[in-house]
């Protein structure tokens, strides 16, 4: 009898096994008969660990994270084809899965050593695209940031293919909102690319815009001024209203704020510096870059690696003798600070750094531009204070726009633009400059314009 009973109960287990196996094989068949892979072709426009970020034909954009799958062989600006399963939009991609990717064409690939996940990284690729159609004279001309010239302004535009104007006081005085919104517009109007228009408001003692009733009621109060009257809370505001005006006028740049560190007021730079330790200088530019974000106003720090107590190179030399680990525990924590808020740009002062490259002036030297580029990771645009100033001019006796170039200076503030122009040229022809500098620099100036919508 118990033989019987356990040989009725194998039997009925093997049926249940049976059974279960059986439906369980034909479960398994209907859903792999229900993976239907969709197909979606585009081009990569950034890549940060496993995650990529794709545009399609119609330019819309979609986030993807490609758990799994090799990224290893695909690049900024690949045209790709990726199969997965699921519903994919433009906003969520949590509900799909990727089978493969496949690059389909390199031709706009971005040359990997210039893709360093930048500020402007997520324009890189327009860049990249408008770049190969420019001519090697438009790329130099990019670089130019020029004084506004009293003659010829608007043909030297096309001529020079120039890449941004600056306006001082000559050009701002006298000028009604409107005449000088018509003025700049004029600049843009004739410009091929977009121009950078630019002017140094820092408030208090360089006010090149609110110097002119016309324009504001009164001066811009100096950083100090608005920090005694009101905190960081007044810097806030005061930051808003100068871009309000500024945009207003059609400025898109503000060279603007000091980012130096002086506590002695004998100091040449004191009275338009902060006032403060390093410390709260850092708070202070921290707060102008945060405020300057909700405009279409880039802000530029300045003057790197940082002036200290030196005396003024408008007119002459001015040597700094301290050590780069002074620099690194004082001078540096502001222009870090205002990097890792966002800051666009950092403008290099003519001091020469004697403990990081003796005798040669900071804004042409490649040492304190690879401390900038290295050890503050500043992917940003790097431009030289004015190289027709005293501290220049009567130091170099070469081009000094040649030794911007080769410093590592992505755009060059001149007054004398067409001889740096030819200077630039010939540096080229003779294989002293590469077309590849020349070309990322450019790069870079383009992908800023992006950045900021001019393009």
């Amino acid at each position: 009898m118990k033989k019987k009973l356990v040989i009725s109960l194998m039997i009925i287990f093997v049926i249940i096994v049976v059974i279960f196996c059986y439906f369980s094989f034909f479960k398994q068949s209907d859903e792999q008969k229900e993976i239907v892979l969709n197909s979606l072709t585009g081009t990569i426009y950034n890549i940060t660990d496993n995650d990529i970020v794709l545009k399609d034909i119609n330019n819309v954009e979609y986030n993807i994270n490609l758990d799994g799958i090799d990224s290893g062989s695909i690049y900024l600006g690949d045209s790709v084809s990726i199969e997965y399963e699921g519903e994919l939009s433009d906003k969520n991609d949590e509900n799909i899965k990727i089978h493969n990717i496949k690059v389909i064409d390199t031709e706009d690939r971005v040359p990997i050593d210039w893709n360093d996940n930048g500020i402007f990284s997520h324009y890189y690729v327009d860049a990249y695209k408008k770049l190969k159609e420019m001519s090697i004279d438009e790329k130099i001309g990019q670089m130019f940031l020029v004084r506004v010239p009293e003659v010829n302004q608007i043909e030297d535009i096309s001529k020079f293919n120039l890449g941004g104007y600056i306006l001082f006081g000559r050009d701002t005085q006298n000028e009604t909102k409107e005449s000088l919104k018509t003025k700049i517009q004029s600049y843009q109007e004739n410009s091929k690319i977009p121009m950078i228009i630019a002017v140094d408001e820092e408030g208090g003692t360089v006010v090149r815009v609110s110097s002119n009733p016309n324009l504001r009621s009164e001066k811009f109060s100096s950083p100090q001024q608005l920090y005694q009257s009101g905190g960081y809370d007044k810097i806030e505001s005061t930051t808003l209203e100068m871009s309000q005006l500024l945009s207003s006028l059609g400025f898109n740049v503000n060279l603007a704020p000091v980012a130096d560190v002086s506590t002695d007021s004998n100091d040449f730079i004191y009275e338009r510096s902060f006032g403060k330790d390093a410390s709260e200088t850092s708070t202070f530019i921290q707060t102008v870059i945060k405020a300057s974000k909700q405009n279409n106003v880039s802000y530029v720090l300045k003057h790197f690696p940082g002036y200290g107590n030196n005396k003024d190179t408008h007119t002459g030399i001015s040597i700094d003798e301290r050590s780069l680990e002074q620099f690194k525990s004082v001078d540096f924590l502001p222009f870090q600070a205002g990097i890792d808020e966002g800051a666009e740009a950092i403008l290099v002062s003519h001091n020469i750094i004697s403990q990081v490259e003796e005798n040669t002036p900071a804004s042409l030297s490649l040492n304190i531009h690879n401390i900038l580029r290295n050890d503050l990771k500043f992917t940003g645009i790097v431009m030289t204070d004015d190289l027709d100033m005293g501290a220049i001019k009567y130091y170099i006796d070469d081009s000094p726009a040649v030794k911007a170039v080769l410093a590592g200076n992505d755009m060059l503030i001149l007054t004398d633009y067409e001889q740096a122009y030819n200077d630039i040229k010939n540096a080229i022809n003779e294989g002293k400059i590469t077309q590849e500098s020349i070309d990322h620099s450019a790069f870079r100036i383009i992908a800023w314009k992006y950045y900021k919508g001019l393009l």
